[in-house]
């Protein structure tokens, strides 16, 4: 299925979201991972260390107390023993809710059971205190010893595996957090490089077509009418292609019938124009009869114009032909300077008319180069006739040869009014002159430079018009040697 423009890029700004999504919820379980580590060491480790201490503290005192009253028989000792019996069960139970490890558990634990092996000791010897029995001190006495350093050892354990575990997490959260850096820096550069992979492939999708398109645009402008646009993707572009080719085939249809009707008005009109210009000498020559000076002049009138007619004829025959491919040549290995000459030479009143400045640099080495003389000499003869029309009296005509890369450049360049950027392609189209060529504009038929161009083009060279207003204009082309 061919996906069109808004789907194409609809599917690339979910895929790019989805992966913000999906990079976004990954930092977040991270981010969550380092806040439990945090909270487990601000509201359990250090709470834990804290309890250590005050429990520690807390059965010295009691201990202490202990023997006070042992010794003094004095209650206020023993209700301090008390009070202090009070605090360690409640840390003690603190710390157990509290607990979030098994090995914490078991050190707990432990505290407990030596702590109510050292609380029941206490008590049994104040109540033989309190009734006056004696007891066995010396081994009670080491009982409590007994318990209350295994309570201490407890207790320092605790605070060691407190410490460590506390380092552990530090360590973890390091850990999390460089990892997190490491994978935040692959996933941004793996998400720009997919970034940037699709939205060249979305915008080539798109605009390698329209760039097809705009080739196509200007092909069209230069006459090209050939429908040959194969785009089946987007569907919003293949049916332009489609519309595209439409219209060049349409146009291809009425370039051929415009190019017929030209070739078949000019061939009907040769056989007329003959007559008209047979006739006309008849009648200079005096061949019905005498002529006026009056009538001479009208003649000559008639002559000249169907001369003209006559050529305007056989360039629209001669450029229907080579539209048409059914133009022959006959290319030989020739060297253009004669060429330059002889249309000099047949332009010549021209020249002399306008005296004109005409000037020919010739490149030494020119290469031999394959050409039919006859049409090069017409192209030439299209080209300098221009240039010596164009330019003002007494003014200049340069014309160079020079050798190029495989070929051979001959350019013309002449002192006109010049020709604007627009219409430095249009005007080697048939019927086409420049829109501005000076305050006084000079009559012509626009066929010299198409029959230049396709004379040029069927050599394999190419030509092509340089111009700056007001600074004249050079006409080039190359041919292949």
């Amino acid at each position: 299925m061919k996906l069109t423009i808004f789907f194409r890029l609809i599917m690339g700004y979910l895929i790019i979201f989805i992966s913000v999504i999906g990079m976004n919820v990954y930092t977040i379980v991270q981010m969550n991972r380092i806040n439990e580590v945090t909270q487990s060491v601000l509201t359990i480790n250090n709470r834990l260390a804290d309890f250590a201490v005050k429990l520690s503290d807390i059965i010295l005192s009691q201990v202490r107390y202990d023997r006070k009253f042992i010794i003094s028989k004095d209650e206020i000792f023993y209700n301090e023993f008390l009070r202090l019996e009070s605090d360690f069960d409640r840390y003690l139970g603190e710390m157990i809710s509290i607990a979030d490890s098994i090995q914490t558990r078991s050190f707990l634990k432990k505290i407990k059971e030596s702590y109510q092996n050292y609380q029941s000791l206490s008590h049994e010897e104040s109540k033989y205190i309190k009734g006056g029995i004696s007891s066995s001190r010396q081994s009670s006495n080491q009982e409590k010893e007994k318990a209350t350093n295994s309570i201490i050892d407890e207790l320092g354990k605790l605070e060691t595996y407190i410490r460590e575990n506390n380092a552990d997490k530090i360590r973890r959260l390091h850990e999390i957090g460089a990892g997190l850096r490491r994978l935040a820096i692959v996933i941004t550069g793996a998400f720009l490089i997919f970034s940037i992979v699709i939205s060249l492939y979305i915008n080539r999708s798109i605009t390698y077509p329209l760039s097809v398109l705009e080739k196509k645009t200007r092909e069209i402008g230069q006459g090209n009418f050939k429908g040959n646009l194969d785009l089946s993707s987007p569907p919003e572009l293949a049916e332009l292609a489609g519309a595209f080719n439409l219209m060049c085939n349409k146009l291809n249809e009425l370039d051929k019938m415009k190019a017929d009707f030209f070739s078949t008005i000019a061939h009907e009109l040769r056989t007329p124009l003959s007559t008209i210009r047979m006739g006309t000498t008849l009648l200079k020559e005096g061949g019905e009869g005498p002529v006026t000076q009056g009538q001479r002049d009208i003649l000559d009138v008639f002559e000249k114009e169907s001369h003209r007619l006559m050529g305007l004829v056989n360039s629209l025959l001669d450029l229907s032909k080579m539209e048409a491919g059914m133009m022959s040549f006959d290319f030989e290995p020739k060297n253009i300077r004669p060429l330059i000459d002889q249309a000099i030479e047949e332009l010549g009143p021209l020249v002399e008319a306008k005296k004109i400045n005409l000037e020919v640099t010739v490149m030494e080495r020119v290469p031999m180069i394959k050409i039919d003389s006859e049409r090069i000499l017409q192209a030439l003869r299209n080209l300098i006739g221009n240039a010596i029309k164009f330019s003002p009296e007494r003014g200049r005509v340069r014309i160079s040869v020079r050798s190029v890369d495989h070929g051979v450049e001959v350019s013309v360049a002449d002192a006109g009014p010049g020709i604007p950027p627009g219409d430095l392609i249009t005007i080697f189209e048939k019927f086409r002159q420049a829109t501005a060529r000076g305050p006084h504009p000079i009559e012509g038929t626009g066929l010299g430079l198409a029959i230049a161009k396709q004379i040029i083009t069927h050599h394999g060279g190419k030509i092509w018009a340089e111009s700056e207003i007001g600074h004249g204009s050079t006409f080039i082309f190359v041919l292949p040697a």
